[in-house]
């Protein structure tokens, strides 16, 4: 596991849109958690993803192949504000984030997820995970693969580094009744996902870690 971490990576309709990271296709939801205020978001003490220095500097061209286009003026105004910020190391942070938060949330384990995200995205998620045990489901999910991982948005707002990150993932989801029958998805077939994870910090703040403050499905 990577040495910087995410243990951080409103309405019923916010709630169902969690499944999206399972796929409309599964006919599960996905939440969708609002930004928080970029000028104003907390710091949480446990940590996130935490930024230091890469031991080694990456090759331009293996960098530029991890940022979107689109993404790097906004990526070069972070290293601006923050000259420790590094591409790959974030990356490999966020990558373990996606996998940790997903597979919390497909558990059901509300204090796992206290532990790997913030406040408002929590909320989300326990919401979700409330809605199907009063449904008597189950999620039966794994985490095929991450195909691809790359910075998708990025800036700076106000003091806050804010950063997007893409998400393409093999997921094979299966969801039980409260007999343990399947009533959708399928463990042998996998479905392909795409997902939009934005991540915050104050680089100002003594405390390197990021949080993750919103999740969306890609189009």
């Amino acid at each position: 596991m990577p040495e910087i971490i995410i243990l951080a990576c409103v309405a019923l309709f916010v709630a169902f849109r969690l499944y999206a990271v399972l796929g409309r296709r599964t006919g599960h939801e996905q939440p969708i958690v609002k930004p928080a205020d970029m000028q104003q978001a907390p710091l949480i003490a446990r940590p996130q993803i935490e930024q230091q220095p890469a031991a080694k500097a990456e090759p331009m061209g293996a960098v530029a192949a991890m940022i979107d286009p689109q993404a790097l003026d906004g990526v070069r105004q972070i290293v601006a504000a923050d000259p420790h910020f590094d591409v790959a190391t974030f990356l490999d942070g966020a990558r373990s984030a996606y996998r940790m938060t997903l597979e919390a949330f497909w558990r059901g384990d509300e204090a796992e997820l206290r532990k790997l995200v913030d406040d408002e995205v929590y909320d989300a998620f326990a919401e979700s995970i409330a809605a199907r045990k009063a449904a008597g489901e189950t999620l039966e999910n794994k985490l095929v693969s991450i195909e691809r991982s790359m910075i998708d948005h990025a800036g700076m707002g106000g003091q806050m580094a804010i950063v997007t990150v893409r998400f393409d993932a093999d997921i094979a989801a299966v969801t039980r009744d409260a007999e343990g029958h399947v009533v959708a998805g399928s463990l042998s077939d996998a479905v392909q996902t795409h997902d939009l994870w934005t991540f915050s910090r104050h680089v100002k703040a003594d405390d390197p870690n990021w949080i993750l403050i919103e999740t969306d499905e890609a189009a």
